[in-house]
């Protein structure tokens, strides 16, 4: 199941936090079609957030197609996203990139901008 982190001081809106978190976990392969997402009662326990803003959150992840609702039940997902599992030698290699940076003394803002630099290289024009 995903835990979600809210950063506060990030500027982006909680529940768009929740949309992006719970993209990333269908990418990584973290949630698969079937699995159940945590109730808004759990994430607000968990995060101290208002419950609409969940609900805001899961309400566009359906809009998407990416999870259905069913009452009584839950929020499931329908649908996953990409192609990259966690357990992938590239999540590897790029673990041990990132905490070569780290070593560095580079700051987070830094390694973030250097890594969208080097995206925007490899996958220029390309919106996937």
């Amino acid at each position: 199941m995903v835990e979600y982190r809210i950063d506060r001081h990030s500027g982006v809106a909680t529940y768009v936090q929740i949309v992006q978190q719970t993209k990333q976990a269908l990418r990584l392969g973290l949630l698969e079609p079937g699995d159940k997402l945590p109730t808004a009662r759990e994430v607000v326990e968990a995060t101290a957030i208002n419950p609409n803003t969940v609900l805001k959150a899961y309400r566009e992840l359906e809009r998407e197609g990416l999870v259905e609702a069913r009452r009584g039940l839950g929020t499931f997902v329908r649908r996953t996203l990409g192609t990259a599992p966690a357990d992938s030698p590239l999540h590897g290699e790029l673990d041990t990139w990132a905490a070569k940076a780290r070593e560095a003394g580079m700051a987070r803002e830094d390694v973030a901008a250097l890594f969208t630099a080097v995206l925007e290289k490899h996958f220029q024009g390309d919106s996937s």
